[in-house]
């Protein structure tokens, strides 16, 4: 089985059914799988063919389906980026997956204008020199069925990381990998053919695009899409779809919740609240329910390498639990957390978490080394530090390559910048360990704030929240801190700054 003969069976199985709405369109699946096969058939046209790597530059639009599975019916490999990417990015991305193709949203177009690569090149709207009409190119495609013959051993898609310690890298998946995750939400998220999903995050994201996108498929759900999240979207959209789950991250959710109209919006179709990529404190929790009217938020924890897969926390589970991801893992997945000596570790003591599953990569492209260092034997590394309390709930306490190690002692910035944040002026926080000739290293913050920060007053303020060797010795107030396409917070420059 494949993703592209799940959207072929749902045709024929709900056929006047919508699947994708967005843009001011809609699409049953019939029609849907119908231009599935019309830009296949253009792609094979212009030589793409089995094995061959497209580039997705694109939102949340309904393009994006089309090509998505148009791409992957010929047994091409699909390799969706993050809108917010700027040229040399791309560019990047085109040669390192050995792309044979562009496909770009005209929102995007000014973005990518500039490339002058010997690829297949078409955007959405108007033909433009080498750049082909989408819609010229759809319209010549011819609607018989191809048929795909991909079993779940094959190669599907390659998603890029974020690249916030480098270069990004490619993470390769097989189909195996997608099916097994879009299964996994299915049963743990209660998905249904009458389910009608709320896709606003970037389809370039592992969970977006493989537990709701895919799982919409997998079940013959609506897609509800739209290209970019404001607060005021989502609401509408909520109300006038009348849609059923939504995955956001932390934010989506904090501004919404702060945004007056929800209080004169209908939610009540909604059954699923998920976030992820990063936790809620009890506090965000408990105003995210009350201003949405849910008891139903659910945390998932999970990184692209894994599929997305991981953990995740229920949301009758957040009282008392809340910043935790939970005590289980999900659907097909395994869970263990090791000291550096790979034994499971013992309430409160600080280890790595490991998954094990068939929803995890099949590798980094291109990088075998990488690839060795990710797993230990069939387990991925995650690289995230975390702890058990004694009810078995999982507590991340840092990413492994951010621990800074002063005079032997291990130091998590991520509890230092959580205080930090707690500092009424503070915005935005990052705590990085920089060179130290007696101790190795030592803790250096930088942060942004709304007005200039009184450094007596922000050290007096960490005493009274922080053991002594936690308290920074270095500080740096900063207009705005780096970041990347995904909005993560760039360490590296920060480092590559040092002490100075």
């Amino acid at each position: 089985m494949n993703s592209s003969e799940l959207l072929a069976r749902n045709s024929r199985k709900y056929p006047e059914a919508e699947a994708v709405i967005g843009m001011g369109k809609r699409y049953s699946y019939r029609k849907l799988d119908s231009l599935v096969n019309q830009f296949g058939h253009a792609l094979l046209k212009r030589g793409i063919d089995k094995g061959d790597k497209v580039v997705l530059f694109m939102p949340n639009v309904p393009e994006f389906v089309i090509a998505y599975f148009a791409i992957q019916r010929i047994g091409a490999i699909v390799v969706p980026i993050n809108a917010k990417l700027a040229q040399p990015e791309v560019e990047y991305i085109l040669d390192h997956s050995d792309a044979r193709a562009l496909i770009v949203h005209h929102l995007l177009f000014e973005s990518v204008k500039g490339i002058h690569v010997p690829l297949l090149m078409i955007k959405t709207g108007e033909p433009e020199s080498v750049w082909e009409s989408f819609e010229n190119i759809l319209q010549e495609g011819d609607a018989a069925p191809i048929e795909c013959t991909l079993t779940e051993d094959d190669e599907s898609t390659i998603l890029y990381t974020s690249g916030t310690t480098g270069r990004p890298k490619g993470v390769l998946f097989h189909y195996r990998s997608i099916l097994t995750v879009a299964q996994m939400i299915c049963v743990e998220m209660e998905m249904k053919p009458e389910s009608r999903l709320l896709l606003m995050m970037p389809l370039s994201h592992s969970a977006p695009l493989h537990l709701f996108l895919m799982a919409g498929i997998v079940t013959g759900s609506s897609l509800v899409l739209t290209p970019t999240f404001t607060p005021e979207l989502l609401l509408n959209s909520v109300e006038q779809e009348k849609t059923t789950h939504f995955f956001g991250a932390p934010v989506a959710y904090l501004l919404t919740a702060n945004d007056p109209q929800i209080k004169q919006t209908d939610l009540s179709s909604m059954k699923w609240w998920v976030y992820g990529g990063a936790p809620l404190s009890s506090g965000e929790v408990k105003f995210v329910q009350e201003s949405f009217q849910t008891d139903n938020l659910v945390c998932v924890y999970g990184l692209t390498e894994a599929g997305p897969s991981g953990t995740l926390l229920p949301g009758k589970e957040h009282e008392g639990k809340a910043g935790s991801i939970g005590r289980r893992a999900a659907l097909h997945t395994e869970i263990k957390i090791v000291n550096d000596r790979g034994e499971a570790v013992q309430p409160g003591e600080v280890g790595e978490i490991l998954l094990r599953g068939e929803g995890n990569m099949a590798r980094y492209h291109k990088d075998e080394e990488a690839t060795k260092k990710a797993f230990s034997g069939d387990w991925l590394l995650t690289g995230d530090l975390a702890k058990v309390d004694d009810e078995g709930y999982i507590w991340v306490v840092d990413r492994k390559k951010d621990l800074i190690i002063s005079g032997g002692v291990n130091i998590y910035p991520k509890e230092i910048e959580e205080v930090l944040l707690s500092y009424p002026s503070i915005q935005e926080a990052a705590v990085v360990g920089v060179p130290h000739k007696e101790w190795g290293e030592t803790v250096k913050a930088y942060f942004s704030a709304k007005e200039e920060v009184d450094m007596e007053e922000l050290k007096a303020f960490l005493t009274e929240n922080l053991a002594s060797f936690k308290i920074p010795r270095l500080y740096e107030q900063v207009d705005m801190l780096p970041r990347n396409a995904s909005g993560k917070i760039l360490k590296q420059p920060l480092r590559d700054r040092g002490d100075k």
